[in-house]
């Protein structure tokens, strides 16, 4: 598994806060690489050790990287744990399911994406069982990929994100909505993100305003997706700001998990 050391200046660490972020850019399907999706998961990466996170980062990772990566992750998950996972590259939707897409994919069908991709809802279920309390998931996967030309008429993007008491999904466009690739060092929604980042926001509004903000920027072009069923405030940087971790439990009960 290639895990990258970027560069950046890291705060003490808080092993309460963890984070897997996965960059995958070089796909031997596609016709050029992903430039973006290495620069949005190192200023990710970077902003989040900057603030404590504890942080997996995965470069250009094959299927065997992402699960083990995952493994590793749900390893060091405990009841406290506040977690943060990044996934930028490929996806693409089969029978109303998201997969993310690993570099070594092969795909020519629906069974080969069910076979070879790795489930955003198993991902989501997986985190859930580990019983960390508050569950983070950032998708910038809505991208016209090189598969579905084989055996569909048009790129569908990504299906709706199903969210689990005490989670909270960011997702780089609406449901089925496809987004065009842009120019600049990082993409749309990841220059939004790292701008809002470096506020003292609680979580849902770092995530609703970057949303609001990759809206302006595109004139409504590209609409972000933000799936809450967190309660109470959650402040994902406490190392900077001094608050607590957070106060929150589920949303249906307003309880602490």
């Amino acid at each position: 598994m290639s895990a990258p050391v970027w560069s950046g200046k890291s705060a003490t660490l808080d092993t309460n806060r963890l984070a897997l972020v996965i960059g995958n850019s070089s796909y031997p399907d596609a016709g050029s690489p992903l430039p973006q999706m290495t620069r949005d998961a190192e200023g990710l990466t970077n902003a989040l050790r900057k603030d404590g996170f504890l942080v997996d980062a995965v470069d250009n990772a094959t299927r065997l990287d992402m699960t083990r990566a995952i493994d590793h992750l749900r390893a060091r998950v405990h009841l406290n744990s506040l977690v943060l996972v990044y996934f930028g590259g490929y996806g693409v939707q089969s029978d109303g399911q998201n997969y993310l897409i690993p570099v070594d994919a092969k795909i020519w069908n629906e069974v080969d994406v069910r076979r070879q991709g790795v489930s955003i809802d198993r991902l989501l279920s997986q985190l859930k069982t580990s019983r960390a309390r508050i569950r983070l998931v950032v998708i910038e996967a809505s991208r016209r990929n090189p598969y579905e030309r084989r055996f569909r008429t048009y790129s569908h993007g990504l299906a709706p994100i199903q969210t689990s008491d005490g989670a909270l999904i960011l997702s780089s466009a609406s449901p089925d909505q496809v987004v065009e690739e842009s120019s600049g060092l990082h993409s749309q929604l990841m220059t939004a993100l790292l701008t809002q980042l470096e506020s003292s926001k609680g979580i849902k509004e770092v995530f609703n305003s970057a949303q609001n903000a990759v809206v302006a920027a595109t004139h409504g072009q590209q609409i972000p997706a933000v799936s809450s069923t967190l309660a109470g405030s959650v402040n994902l940087l406490p190392a900077r700001s001094g608050a607590p971790v957070a106060s929150v439990g589920s949303a249906a009960s307003g309880r602490h998990e």
